[in-house]
C-alpha cells in the first residue's frame, strides 16, 4: 500500500494559450494536458519521493493513455485505475482573465472518471494519507459517495484524512457545501483551504474566528489556509505559523494548489516541524505555477530543495 492515496476525476486539460480569450470564441487551445486536481496532487506526491496510488478512471482511448503515461512515469500506483473501452475521458476547458481568474468547463459527469467504486482491499493495508479533493465530490453523487465510503472505511483503520476543498463553482452548481463535503469534514485531519473556503466551511465571518470554529471538529490536528500571493499559513491547536511565496515568474496558476498539498503532506511524512512543512508546499506550488500546464512544472526533491535553499 503507497503511504499516500487518492481517490478523483482524472482528466485531460485543453487550456487557451493567453488569458483574455473567451471559450465561446474560436481560437488557439493547447493541450492536451495530464490533468485532475486529484492526480495533480499524487503526482507531486510521486516526484518528491513518496509512494503514491490513486483510485479512479479514464477511457481506453488516447487521452486516458496520456494521463497514464505520465503518472505511470513518475512511480504512481495506478493499478486501481479503471480504463473502460467504450467511453471517453474526461475532459476540462480552460482559459484565464487578467485578474487572475479562471473559468472551466467541465466534461466529467457520465465519463470513467466518476465510474470507480472504492475497492476493499485497498482498506486491508491503509496508507498513512488519504486525500480528497472538494470538486471530487461535486461531479457525480454516486461517485461521491463511493468516496465517502473511501473515508469511513480508511478513517476506521487509522489513516489519517487530508481534504482540500477546491470548490469549483462550475460543479457547486448551487448545492449546500456542507451536505456535499460534511462526511469528509467530520473525519478530516489535515485541512486545506483558501480563505473564502475556510469561512464558507466554518459558517463564520473571519480568518481567525472560523479556525476556532473549524478546530471544534475533533478529529482535526492542522489547518494549512493558502493564501495566494500573500503566503500561507499554518495552524495546529498550539501554534500558528506563517511563510511567504518563493519568487518565481507565474506563468500558470492551474495545479498549484495540488501540489502545494503534496508539499505539504510529504513535509509531515518526512517529520519536518510545521514550518518545515509549508516550505516544502510553497516550494511545491511555486515549481508548479512555473510552467504552463497543470502538471507540467519541474518539480523534484532536488528542485524544491533548491528553491528553498535559494540555489
Amino acid at each position: 500500500m503507497p503511504e499516500v492515496l487518492t481517490m478523483g476525476e482524472m482528466l485531460v486539460e485543453i487550456m487557451r494559450p493567453r488569458s483574455g480569450m473567451a471559450l465561446s470564441d474560436p481560437g488557439d487551445f493547447l493541450g492536451p494536458f495530464p490533468s485532475g486536481a486529484p492526480a495533480i496532487f499524487i503526482d507531486t506526491v510521486a516526484r518528491l519521493g513518496h509512494s503514491a496510488g490513486i483510485i479512479g478512471g479514464v477511457g481506453k482511448d488516447d487521452f486516458g493513455a496520456c494521463i497514464l503515461k505520465r503518472l505511470k512515469g513518475h512511480g504512481v500506483e495506478v493499478r486501481w485505475v479503471l480504463e473502460v473501452p467504450d467511453r471517453s475521458t474526461a475532459v476540462a476547458f480552460v482559459t484565464y482573465f487578467a485578474d487572475g481568474s479562471r473559468k472551466f468547463i467541465y466534461h466529467i459527469d457520465g465519463t470513467p472518471a466518476v465510474m470507480a467504486d472504492f475497492p476493499v482491499e485497498a482498506a486491508r493495508e491503509a496508507p498513512k494519507f488519504f486525500h480528497v479533493m472538494g470538486c471530487s465530490l461535486m461531479a457525480n453523487d454516486r461517485f461521491r459517495a463511493s468516496i465517502f465510503d473511501a473515508v469511513s472505511a480508511l478513517h476506521e483503520k487509522g489513516t489519517k484524512i487530508s481534504f482540500d476543498p477546491n470548490i469549483r463553482p462550475e460543479l457547486l452548481a448551487g448545492r449546500d457545501v456542507q451536505e456535499l463535503v460534511g462526511p469528509v469534514l467530520d473525519r478530516c485531519a489535515v485541512l486545506l483551504p483558501g480563505v473564502s473556503e475556510l469561512q464558507l466551511l466554518a459558517g463564520v465571518e473571519g480568518v481567525q474566528e472560523s479556525i476556532r470554529a473549524l478546530f471544534a471538529r475533533k478529529a482535526l490536528q492542522t489547518i494549512v489556509l493558502k493564501r495566494g500571493g500573500n503566503g500561507a499559513s499554518a495552524y495546529s491547536r498550539e501554534e500558528s505559523i506563517d511563510v511567504p511565496v518563493y519568487p518565481v515568474k507565474e506563468v500558470d496558476p492551474t495545479g498549484a494548489g495540488d501540489s502545494f498539498d503534496a508539499g505539504f503532506l510529504c513535509g509531515l511524512l518526512e517529520g519536518r516541524p510545521l514550518a518545515g512543512c509549508l516550505k516544502v508546499a510553497a516550494a511545491a506550488g511555486a515549481l508548479n505555477a512555473a510552467s504552463f500546464g497543470p502538471m507540467e512544472g519541474n518539480i523534484s526533491a532536488r528542485t524544491v530543495g533548491d528553491l528553498m535553499s535559494g540555489s
